[in-house]
């Protein structure tokens, strides 16, 4: 039934629709793919130039595990960050990392 409704509002055009099983069309879903593909060709090709950046920062002397928390810290929203940091202080204190631990 909704197979029907879909051809009516195609203009019941499905030869470009219905080369496939269960509504599945061959041609659309061959888009789909190749826009992923070519999706997942510039993420590895932006996560490249990252790596070659963190390199970069690595040899004038800065320490990139910080760098990777400071932008994963930068992606979270201000109350999820203070959160963070009084869990970890809280946890600090009971191995009495800091003054005033058990």
């Amino acid at each position: 039934m909704a197979r029907s409704a879909e051809l009516r509002r195609s203009g019941g055009d499905e030869s470009k629709r219905a080369t496939g099983t269960g509504g599945v069309t061959a041609e659309q879903l061959r888009s789909f793919i190749e826009r992923i593909e070519r999706l997942e060709e510039e993420k590895a090709a932006l996560a490249g130039d990252i790596k070659e950046v963190y390199a970069e920062a690595k040899g004038e002397g800065y320490d990139t595990k910080i760098m990777r928390t400071l932008v994963r810290i930068r992606k979270m929203n201000e109350a999820d960050v203070q959160e963070q940091e009084e869990l970890l202080e809280v946890y600090k204190r009971a191995l009495g990392m800091l003054p005033g631990g058990d």
